[in-house]
């Protein structure tokens, strides 16, 4: 993977990036790997994502159960200038925030049975629209996923430490 502009964080090989130095990358087309050592740092991460998201971008959010999206999401909303609360729509599979500086379409697609049921929801308007989407276990969905969309992966690292987390962002294919 390579740093794609990133700074060395502390000689061991880990990049930092701006906002604008990791929109830049991932619009090249480059892979960044990323380590967190808080939830204030995953936070911060996503929020750099939000800042640097423009409309029509499909961001698809993987990793285990309790690994951080909803701290990285709720950076991420903090990015757009959302202030109220960020949860995962965990149970109505979409909510809408419209208070930032574009439409937020935060997906959470766990409990989806069948592709088809995405349809129902209306995503092509979101995947498609003036928005930004973020969805949360996008590769459950993969299939239905626009070409373009970043995918951001988020693994827990234990024997670096509990709050250790190795994030992936990129475009390469489909990052799943």
């Amino acid at each position: 993977m390579g740093n794609a502009g990133g700074m060395d964080k502390n000689g061991l090989g880990e990049k930092t990036f701006t906002a604008q130095t990791l929109a830049e990358a991932l619009e090249g087309g480059a892979r960044a790997e990323i380590w967190t050592g808080s939830w204030q740092e995953t936070f911060a991460l996503g929020r750099q994502l939000g800042e640097s998201s423009r409309p029509g971008q499909v961001y698809a959010l993987v990793g285990d159960l309790g690994v951080g999206k909803t701290v990285f999401t709720q950076g991420f909303a903090s990015g757009l200038g959302i202030a109220g609360p960020v949860n995962s729509p965990t149970f109505t599979i979409l909510q809408t925030y419209e208070d930032g500086r574009l439409p937020f379409y935060h997906f959470d697609v766990y409990r989806i049975q069948d592709v088809e049921e995405m349809d129902e929801i209306g995503y092509e308007d979101c995947f498609y629209g003036e928005g930004v989407c973020l969805v949360e276990w996008g590769n459950l969905i993969q299939e239905i996923l626009p070409e373009n969309s970043i995918c951001v992966t988020i693994e827990k690292d234990l024997e670096r430490g509990f709050d250790d987390r190795r994030i992936l962002v990129g475009r390469e294919p489909k990052g799943f």
